[in-house]
């Protein structure tokens, strides 16, 4: 493997921790605090103007909270660039289909659920390994997004297809 792929999964890795601790960390925190708030403005005897006062930290705390979700975001998706033997012509042009599915879904379907399925005719063999971290990384992200793998993979290719509930905003 060569450094700069070596240094791919490393920051990408220290990247899927870090997020990890966000949430495991400052997120329950911060959400801890909020309940706390909320018990302090729905306690009797307290004055108005300090209800006043907990309800603007409260907010405060949510947008807080916001900021902190978002990051634990972006640090998932701050994935480096793709590396691929295609040409980039043909990578570029699969994002923008991709995208578009995706959007098309969004904008306008109601659907509960999206199946994504790649199917090549190579020579199978794909399975997830401890020391291959491709199938493993999705292995994780998919169950990220509480959704299903599935891999087979036949001497006429392999077949992946990931599903994932679609949850409304």
């Amino acid at each position: 493997m060569n450094n700069s792929l070596l240094s791919n999964d490393v920051s990408e890795n220290q990247r899927v921790k870090l997020a990890q601790e966000l949430h495991d960390g400052i997120a329950q925190d911060l959400v801890g605090l909020g309940y706390f708030v909320d018990s302090l403005i729905g306690k009797e005897g307290t004055a108005p103007d300090m209800r006043a006062e907990l309800r603007t930290l409260r907010f405060r705390l949510i947008e807080l909270i916001e900021k902190v979700r978002a990051e634990m975001h972006n640090l998932r998706l701050d994935s480096p660039p793709l590396e691929s033997e295609f040409e980039p012509s043909i990578n570029y042009e699969l994002s923008k289909i991709f995208a578009e599915l995706i959007r098309n879904v969004q904008q306008h379907s109601d659907a509960t659920s999206l199946t994504i399925s790649v199917h090549d005719n190579g020579h199978g063999g794909a399975q997830p390994k401890s020391d291959h971290f491709g199938l493993l990384g999705i292995q994780e992200r998919v169950k990220n997004l509480s959704g299903s793998l599935e891999v087979n993979s036949e001497s006429d290719g392999t077949r992946v297809a990931i599903t994932i509930p679609l949850i409304s905003p």
